[in-house]
């Protein structure tokens, strides 16, 4: 350093660039800290100056004591890299260096802290060189330089003995024993006196096994091994110690990992995991311990055998971890189910061994809360089961539902289910809530990502249809889901559950994507055909197919049994189908499918809901016979009966009002498929629906109603595990909302009247000037008839309530119904922009859009405007196909563009109004013809737009069916208003949309 000194200056003549590096290096923010490093060892490697150099070393040295925190990673990193690069500069004098810079005998009292840092920054630089391993002087002052600063904890804590135990973990094993050994013996000695020289212990262990033998270890501490009975004590208490020291980064203590290593390498593990984990740990209740023993658990799997596995996971952290998880059920608590998730994922992605795989998803699924298992029944974790494994999960699956053991489960209560179950049958409880969660499961692995076999898929769809809808009679081989009779049977509600699970399986089945890696199922899935199996099949069908086996078997029986009608009607929706698939190589394949698929559909729901279904499915069977007969096509006249697509049009808005999603997209697509067919009377019966100005249908509200109110239901039954709190919350609210109401409700004066008759009756209003009281009979009579009143009054409020509560609810389901029919009206006008039909859709999409800009904006008011607005825009006015045969309607279209443009003027409300002229605007291209949007000739101001430009314009453009003339004049009228009236609703960019797209 001597020559930097003698010419301080010779340095800073090089300019302000080389110095603002070191200006840079100790900025707070990161990316400018690093920009600065790579420039300076740029420079440096450029210039090769050694007064350069050892000006750099100065300051760098100088800067790892700096008052900043910031800084001091920045010049340690920078220090690294300086030494790196330069190989040249020896290891020894840097640290020398960095100890006379940073003295800490030396140091006033007030600057300790920096120099301390200054010691531990400069011995991390030359760790992170990469050359302090070769140097084995520079080696032995670092570790001892280490061990000096480890005294100073009240400012570096455990940064030392970390950066220690880092070093270590990189040096060779001759190394190791020849240069370290002798000076750590005395920390490796005091292995359970804190955690961080017990983790310095178990990484040398670990790392240099020949070393840190059992004989040597026994001359440290006094014992062969780590992990052994009088050990255990002492390493429960420095484990929870560890645990509360890192409770704020919710990781695992890497000495506790180690720890589990050292034991398994010792063959302890079943000694340090019951007597150490279970039996100590496990005795302190402080979250910190507890969330470790979980993290120690998940982390554990992949290192574990099978017989270790099945002890670990029937022991007393799976137990405490399940009544975490549910007890931990309030938004505001930590949960640690989805860290466990991850930790089961990361095994199952990992591990080879199906017969572990296996264990540890059975282990998890026998965790159970009254029955009902703690994991997930929709957890993604099984997609990594490889397919032996899957299949075998799935069988125990499918036996559990059958012949549940709660033997091989590990059962708990909570404390409050401990205190409310004495009027529950438990075993039926238990048993009911281990099938429910059984059937989700099997039902969400088809769903899951998880590699398949078609087959399985049609095992667990087999499974979830016949203990939905039939029961065993008698054992059968040929039926498997027969072949094992349930040791308890089924009731009622569990056949109920089973077919809720049983649809939602039906919609994944009617969206799955081709299974099999054939060249055929690749073929569908570029083709991107869903729902159907590798030979082109639907699903639905297959399923279709083996309940008519079961119908026509002897061994089993409906639950609900078909009526002679309701078998008749099955008949013939399956020949129905199998005409159908006669001819889809025949006939447009698409419109074949959709009609099958909806078919089969209403077919299965015959099992649900018989006698509502039955009224829908044949209206279906007479429309599909009339849509695919060849008969030549009747000339309809007003009164005659309504054609085969009106009647599957009603059939289908009455299907948009189920609750089951399935139903609704195949409605959808089977409507896309008979859209070419659709009449006026059929488009209407949808308009009608829209229609904002129609008397409500009341029996079409009670309809949509009542199925949604079997949805929330079906949803809140879903939601068993854990709505309590919220339904509380949920009574809260709604209390709150009628004790407002009561404070606004005004007394009605036939009540006031009453409860004045009441009390002159009792003689208790007009009194005589005595002070003579009613006696006890008069006064209890009166009491009665005042309560008897006011009760009435109650009832007659609350009546009117429930009134108002039926009507906004109604309200609700009406408009909701609404917004899926919209699909119907998007899916028309995308599917048949060029039909002539088209234009009896405008005015019914106007009335909405202005109906509902008029009314309350609550947020499904919005989303029905938003919705209704933007089919209205994309769906109509800027589609680029438009219907081409307007000849005859040519008179009735100009008509149309005066109304509309006339509404568009007499409106208050620009916006309504905007809606309005784009309409008219989309009638003018239709009858302009054929002819590009965009012309050449540029738009002309407005002022110049006189009739008199007009006949040059018609020389230069293709007019088609427009009647200029009117036309002309219709826009004249309304740019005049424009022009002149100050309130008038029409606005600039109206008429500039008019005159760029229509520049005549």
């Amino acid at each position: 350093g001597g020559g930097v000194v003698a010419d301080p200056r010779g340095v800073l003549r090089q300019g302000r660039a080389f110095l603002d590096f070191f200006w840079d290096i100790a900025k707070p923010e990161q990316e400018v800290r690093l920009a600065a490093t790579e420039n300076l060892l740029r420079h440096l490697k450029e210039g090769r100056k050694d007064d350069e150099l050892k000006y750099t070393l100065k300051r760098l040295v100088e800067g790892l004591g700096a008052t900043r925190e910031a800084a001091r990673p920045g010049f340690s990193l920078a220090l690294a890299q300086v030494l790196q690069a330069f190989e040249e500069i020896p290891m020894c004098s840097v640290l020398e260096q960095i100890k006379e810079k940073h003295n800490l005998e030396k140091v006033k009292k007030k600057l300790v802290r920096n120099a301390a840092f200054g010691n531990f920054f400069g011995v991390v630089a030359l760790f992170q060189s990469g050359r302090l391993i070769k140097d084995r002087k520079a080696l032995l002052e670092s570790i001892q330089l280490l061990q000096q600063l480890a005294h100073h904890q009240a400012h570096l804590r455990d940064l030392p003995r970390k950066t220690l135990i880092d070093i270590m973990s990189e040096v060779p094993e001759a190394v190791f024993e020849e240069v370290l050994f002798g000076i750590l013996q005395s920390d490796l000695a005091s292995a359970f006196t804190s955690p961080d020289n017990l983790h310095l212990l178990l990484v040398g262990i670990q790392k240099f096994p020949s070393v840190l033998k059992p004989k040597n270890l026994k001359k440290l501490f006094g014992s062969p091994t780590v992990v052994n009975e009088k050990n255990i004590p002492r390493l429960v208490e420095l484990l929870q110690s560890a645990a509360k020291s890192e409770k704020k980064d919710k990781k695992l203590p890497s000495v506790v990992f180690d720890l589990l290593q050292v034991s398994l390498k010792e063959g302890a593990f079943e000694l340090f995991w019951k007597e150490g984990v279970e039996d100590g740990l496990l005795k302190e209740k402080s979250g910190p311990v507890s969330y470790m023993c979980y993290r120690l658990l998940g982390s554990a799997l992949p290192l574990l055998s099978l017989d270790q596995l099945q002890m670990v996971l029937k022991g007393k952290v799976m137990q405490q971890y399940g009544e975490h998880v549910v007890t931990t059920q309030l938004p505001d608590r930590f949960k640690f189910a989805p860290e466990m998730e991850g930790y089961i994922d990361e095994f199952l992605n990992s591990c080879d061994d199906l017969e572990r795989q296996l264990a540890v998803i059975i282990g998890f699924s026998t965790l159970t809360n009254q029955g009902y298992p703690v994991l997930s029944s929709s957890s993604r974790v099984v997609r990594h089961l490889q397919p032996v494994a899957l299949q075998k999960y799935v069988d125990w699956l499918k036996d559990m539902f059958l012949r549940p053991d709660f033997d091989c489960c590990l059962d708990f209560s909570s404390n409050r289910q401990k205190q409310n179950q004495e009027n529950v049958n438990i075993p039926q409880h238990k048993i009911a809530r281990l099938r429910k969660w059984i059937i989700h499961r099997l039902a969400n692995i088809i769903e899951s990502p998880v590699k398949k076999e078609e087959s399985l898929v049609m095992d667990i769809s087999r499974f979830c249809f016949f203990h939905a809808f039939f029961e065993t009679k008698k054992k059968t081989s040929q039926i498997c889901e027969a072949n094992v009779l349930p040791s308890d049977p089924l009731d009622e509600e569990a056949h109920s559950v089973a077919e809720n699970y049983f649809f939602g399986l039906l919609q994944t089945l009617n969206t799955l994507t081709v299974l099999g890696d054939t060249a055929k199922a690749a073929a569908l899935r570029e083709k991107h055909i869903h729902g159907v199996t590798a030979d082109g099949k639907l699903w639905i069908f297959l399923l279709v197919e083996y309940a008519n086996k079961l119908l026509s078997s002897e061994h089993v029986k409906a639950v609900k049994p078909f009526t002679k009608g309701q078998r008749d009607a099955w008949q013939r929706t399956l020949q129905s189908v199998k005409n159908l698939q006669k001819k889809e190589n025949k006939s447009d394949s698409a419109k074949v499918i959709a009609f099958q698929q909806l078919l089969l559909l209403m077919a299965i729901h015959l099992f649900k809901n018989q006698s509502e279904t039955m009224d829908i499915l044949s209206d279906l069977l007479n429309c599909t016979e009339k849509a695919f007969s060849k008969e030549p096509k009747k000339k309809k006249t007003d009164n005659a009966e309504p054609g085969w697509v009106e009647v599957m049009v009603e059939i289908l808005l009455s299907l948009l009002a189920q609750p089951s999603l399935l139903v609704r997209r195949i409605s959808k697509s089977v409507f896309v498929r008979i859209c070419p067919n659709l009449t006026k009377r059929g488009l209407q019966l949808i308009l009608d629906v829209l229609d904002p100005y129609q008397e409500q249908n009341e029996e079409s509200a009670v309809v949509v109603m009542e199925e949604s109110e079997k949805k929330i239901k079906s949803a809140l039954d879903t939601d068993e595990e854990g709505g309590e709190d919220s339904s509380d919350e949920g009574d809260t609210e709604e209390e709150n909302d009628s004790e407002d109401e009561e404070k606004n409700e005004e007394v009605d004066d036939d009540f006031r009247t009453q409860l004045m008759n009441v009390l002159q009756a009792g003689n208790a209003l007009v009194r005589d000037e005595s002070d003579e009281e009613l006696d006890d009979e008069a006064m209890m009579a009166l009491d009665k008839n005042i309560s008897a009143l006011f009760a009435e009054q109650q009832k007659r409020i609350q009546a009117k309530k429930d009134e108002k509560d039926r009507m906004r609810k109604e309200k609700i389901l009406r408009r909701d119904f609404k917004i899926k029919v919209l699909d119907l009206i998007e899916a028309f006008l995308t599917k048949q922009s060029e039909n002539p039909l088209v234009f009896d859709v405008i005015e019914p999409l106007l009335r909405v859009i202005e109906q509902c800009m008029s009314s309350d904006s609550d947020k499904q008011e919005i989303d029905f405007l938003q919705k209704t607005a933007n089919i209205f825009k994309n769906s109509l006015c800027r589609t680029k196909q438009y219907c081409k045969r307007v000849d005859a309607l040519k008179e009735d279209l100009h008509a149309f563009v005066e109304r509309l443009v006339k509404k568009a003027c007499k409106h208050t409300d620009s916006s309504v109004a905007l809606y309005y002229f784009s309409a008219s605007l989309y009638l003018l291209k239709v009858l302009r013809g054929n002819t590009s949007d965009k012309s050449s000739t540029p738009p002309t101001p407005l002022p110049e737009k006189q009739s008199n430009t007009i006949p040059q314009a018609c020389q230069l453009l293709s007019t088609g069916c427009l009647d200029m003339e009117r036309v002309t004049v219709i826009y004249q009228q309304a740019l005049t208003q424009f022009l002149t009236k100050r309130n008038s609703a029409l606005t600039s960019s109206m008429f500039h949309d008019l005159f760029r797209r229509f520049p005549v």
